[in-house]
Parts: structure tokens; C-alpha cells; sequence
């Protein structure tokens, strides 16, 4: 069994078991002809038209790994329906639980305009010395703050606790209701009820056809304007003209953002220029934690014929 590795992450952890063979490739480069009889391939980072030569050349093929979390850039290469697709879920919970926590945080200590202060060597009195230690009207703490999450999958799970230890009350968003890792969480149906609660909404949304601009003026308009939005699942999830409109009316407190509907982010959006917008360049995760350890667990199930981990069925 010959399984294609990609260059863009340092494997070296990862032992093949005798049945395979592991030859690296480069991502930004059409898969070798002395290597498209490959049965494997891993990818991480690879550009679309790349994954798609791979899914027009690699007539072999069985089996596609990609080590992101969201697998909607190997969905839409092309690949076969005899191809089994994982995807990387797990591996970035705790880089983007961080990521994200650090996000909340600059938004409460209002550091996108300490930042802009500092840049103009202006002293921001009012934002200093005596404060109340509580605001109503502005999210100042997450101290007693109410954070939705909208998508509670794994990432959700890490940061979770993060907020709770802070102070933070977490209600999750997902398909079914109930109760996960000890946090309550409704559907969608019940945002009208609970987004006007809210003082941080965060989007862990995946990218899919229903997923598309799921966060829309409607929801939007949900939120109090004391409310920040915090999105590190997929930019396509966010209707951007709608959330640029909330920001300049005044309807939302703020956003921070670190993924776009087009990436990366043109100079010509008006998001670059809000002064209550923080932009992140797509770097919450970037660092698959655990990349070896799921490559070896998969081939391993797909030799002996095993269920795999991680399977898209969508």
C-alpha cells in the first residue's frame, strides 16, 4: 500500500506499518506519475487545483486524509464516491480553543482601540483608572457574560471550560438539543430567544450548502448591541455585507474575525478599516496537534478493514 504524505507538516513521528509505503509530495505540485497509483493521501494545505489534478489523476486511490479540521476544500475537489474522506477533527481543538479565548478576551479589554491608541501615542484616559465593575451596557468582562457557541463540536468542548473558569455562562448551538460535556445546548430554531441574551456570539460553524451565510442580517439583528461576534469556524458561514452593516449602524458592539468568505481578506473590504473589528489572518489552528497519531490509527483500521476515524459522510 502506497500512501502519499504531504510536505507542509513535519511527520516525523509517524512509523508506517509494514504493509505501507510513505512517499512525501509537494502540495503546491501535480502528483508524480511514478506516484498516482497511490491508495492513500494525506493532505494538509494543499491548494485547490491541486487536490483537484489528485482527484482526476489518482484512479487507485481509497482513501483521503485531510488533516483540517473542515473538509470542504477536499469535498469540492472531486474525489471519487468509492473514496473514504476523514477529516482532521480533533487535531486543532486546543490551538483554536486558544486562538479564540484570545479573541473574547481583546474584545472585553478593548484592545482593538488600546492598539490604535498606542500606534498614535495617544493615552486612552477613559479607558483606564476608576472603572464600574459592572457595565451593563457594554461586554467589559467575562465575568457573569452569557457566550453562545454556535457549532459545539470538539472545538467548543476545549474552550468551553476556558470561559466557564472566567466567569463566562456557555449555551451551545447545534443540530440536536441537549446537553454536551455538562453545557446546555438548543438548535438554531431557539435563537430568537437566545441571542438577545447574549453578550458574545462565537461561530464554529463548518462550511457546507447549509451551512452558507447560516449567520445572516436576521441573526444579526438578534444580537444586543453590546454584542460581539467572534468567528473562527468558516468564513462562508457569514454573510459579510450584513455583518458590516451591523457594525457601522451600531447594531453590534463588535467582531472579530479569523475567517472570511474570501481569503485572503481583499484590501478593498470594509472590515479592514472598522475601528471596533480585530482581523486575524486564518491562524487560529494551522498546527495539526496529533497529525501522526490519526494518520497511523486510520491506516491502520482501512489495512484491517476497520471502520476510520473521523469519516465525512456529507
Amino acid at each position: 500500500m502506497k500512501i502519499l504524505l504531504p510536505d507542509s507538516v513535519d511527520l516525523a513521528a509517524l512509523k508506517l506499518p509494514p504493509e505501507a509505503t510513505g512517499v512525501f509530495y509537494d502540495i503546491h505540485q501535480s502528483v508524480p506519475d511514478s506516484d498516482i497509483d497511490a491508495d492513500a493521501l494525506v493532505v494538509w494545505g494543499n491548494p485547490g487545483r491541486q487536490l483537484r489534478d489528485a482527484a482526476a489523476r489518482l484512479a487507485k486511490l481509497r482513501w483521503v486524509q485531510t488533516l483540517a479540521a473542515g473538509p470542504d476544500m477536499v469535498l469540492a475537489a472531486g474525489f471519487g464516491p468509492d473514496v473514504v474522506i476523514t477529516s482532521g477533527a480533533g487535531l486543532h481543538d486546543l490551538t483554536v480553543a486558544e486562538h479564540t479565548l484570545a479573541l473574547v478576551l481583546a474584545a472585553a479589554r478593548q484592545l482593538p482601540e488600546l492598539t490604535r491608541a498606542q500606534i498614535g501615542h495617544r493615552w486612552v484616559a477613559e479607558a483606564g483608572g476608576l472603572r464600574p465593575v459592572d457595565d451593563p451596557d457594554h461586554f467589559r468582562t467575562l465575568r457573569a457574560a452569557h457566550v453562545v457557541i454556535w457549532g459545539f463540536g470538539g472545538i467548543a468542548a476545549t474552550l468551553a471550560p476556558y470561559l466557564t473558569t472566567l466567569g463566562a455562562r456557555v449555551t451551545g448551538v447545534a443540530r440536536s438539543a441537549g446537553t454536551r460535556h455538562g453545557y446546555p445546548v438548543v438548535t438554531a430554531g431557539d435563537l430568537p430567544e437566545l441571542l438577545p441574551t447574549a453578550d458574545v456570539l462565537i461561530n464554529i460553524l463548518p462550511a457546507t450548502a447549509a451551512t452558507r451565510h447560516a449567520v445572516d442580517a436576521k441573526v444579526l439583528a438578534l444580537l444586543p448591541p453590546k454584542a460581539w461576534f467572534v468567528n473562527v469556524g468558516r468564513g462562508a458561514t457569514v454573510d459579510e455585507t450584513a455583518l458590516l452593516a451591523a457594525l457601522r449602524s451600531g447594531a453590534l458592539a463588535g467582531a472579530a474575525l479569523d475567517v472570511f468568505d474570501r481569503e485572503p481578506l481583499p484590501a478593498t473590504s470594509g472590515l479592514w478599516d472598522e475601528p471596533n473589528v480585530i482581523i486575524t489572518p486564518h491562524s487560529a489552528g494551522g498546527r495539526p496537534i496529533g497529525a501522526a497519531g490519526l494518520i497511523r490509527a486510520n491506516l491502520d483500521a482501512l489495512v484491517a478493514g476497520r471502520p476510520l476515524r473521523n469519516v465525512v459522510t456529507s
